[in-house]
């Protein structure tokens, strides 16, 4: 029932910047937690942060400091604002809801990030 779209993805630079947007539709986006994982060519998908509806955040070590994710209750949208991007950045990036009160995951289709070096 939820469905979600990454944008905003693209090739970029070593020390450049990114801004994912993921936009939320089908259910009550704030009874959702949202989530930013990524996977890269060979590896296991990782945590990158999550958002709760109050807008509390926890990010990964790998990307402390440099990722800040936000959401837009109103316009049912999360992002991720990625600066100081590095070449172990290189992934493709899902947006994942999950429900507060069932806990069932929806994920979008991802949107490929490239960080040359």
């Amino acid at each position: 029932q939820v469905q979600l779209v990454e944008s905003g993805g693209g090739l970029v630079q070593l020390g450049g910047s990114l801004r994912l947007s993921c936009a939320f539709s089908g259910s009550i986006f704030t009874f959702h937690t949202m989530g930013w994982y990524r996977q890269a060519p060979g590896m296991q998908r990782e945590l990158v942060g999550v958002i709760t509806s109050d807008k509390h955040t926890n990010y990964a070590d790998p990307v402390k400091g440099r990722f800040t994710i936000s959401r837009d209750n109103a316009k049912k949208m999360v992002y991720l604002q990625m600066n100081n991007l590095k070449p172990e950045d290189t992934a493709v990036y899902y947006c994942k809801a999950t429900s507060d009160y069932g806990h069932v995951d929806s994920w979008g289709q991802g949107t490929q990030v490239t960080v040359s070096s």
